[in-house]
């Protein structure tokens, strides 16, 4: 597998995003954020569609379309009376019905649709590696710097508020980092799938674990096993890579709920 150039790059994209992924999808498990995770990934559907149209790189105008609606989701949430699922059914469909009305006015999108649907990891180039790569780092330098702020604001916003931390930012800032952990894994598994990798592998060590630094390195540990073996599978069977990524990481989570019944 690994004699060919593009399985290289594959794999090393695949570890990236995992590990990513089970990063940020811990504080999404711990905060209950599952719902923002599929809002923010399907809206990238419309941004994807708009850059396929004007010329612009559809993950980079995905990224954009992310990137606001994380924003929009942060700035309306302690603006109205409406709960956050509210909002963010709002924005994802409507991003998602942009995108559909976007693709169906050129047929010859099609096969582009479905690659950036259930993602197309084997034709990642070695420049969108790197803008990966480096993207990756600058969401685990971020999160490392604001672990403990984030942590304790994960617990009660309300205690976190009393003691000074800035609990708006903070949220709006966790929100921006998973807008950019979907943009990094939509050529891995698609924007219909990464939600999965945002929870599976999190909700998997969560299973094994009360602890949270323990969570946390099992979850981009398990992100980043999910991604190797999944794509490995993959390319041994002939089946889409973002399938098979997404199917391991179910099979990890029903070993750990086994696991974790057995224990308990």
């Amino acid at each position: 597998m690994l004699e060919f150039e593009f399985m290289q790059r594959a794999l090393v994209a695949a570890i990236l995003v995992g590990v990513v992924c089970g990063l940020l999808g811990f504080f999404v498990i711990l905060r209950k954020l599952s719902f923002i995770g599929i809002g923010i990934s399907h809206s990238a559907l419309g941004g994807v569609a708009v850059g396929l149209l004007l010329g612009i790189h559809p993950l980079l105008a995905g990224g954009v379309f992310a990137l606001a609606v994380a924003l929009g989701i942060a700035w309306m949430g302690p603006r109205t009376r409406l709960s956050e699922d509210a909002i963010i059914g709002v924005f994802f469909s409507a991003s998602m019905a942009l995108g559909v009305v976007l693709f169906s006015l050129e047929r010859g999108y099609q096969q582009d649709l479905f690659s950036y649907l259930f993602g197309n990891v084997l034709a990642i180039s070695t420049g969108e590696l790197v803008a990966l790569a480096a993207i990756g780092a600058g969401i685990a330098l971020t999160v490392a710097a604001v672990f403990r702020p984030l942590l304790f604001v994960s617990f009660d916003e309300e205690i976190a508020r009393a003691y000074g931390q800035r609990v708006d930012g903070l949220n709006a800032l966790l929100l921006i980092l998973v807008a950019l952990t979907v943009v990094i894994g939509v050529r891995l598994v698609g924007v219909l799938l990464i939600q999965a990798l945002l929870v599976i592998p999190a909700a998997s060590a969560a299973l094994w674990t009360a602890n949270y630094r323990s969570q946390l390195a099992l979850s981009t540990a398990f992100g980043a096993a999910c991604g190797a073996v999944g794509l490995a599978l993959s390319y041994q069977f002939d089946i889409a890579a973002g399938g098979s990524i997404v199917l391991v990481a179910t099979a990890v989570f029903a070993v750990s709920a086994v696991a974790g019944s057995a224990r308990a």
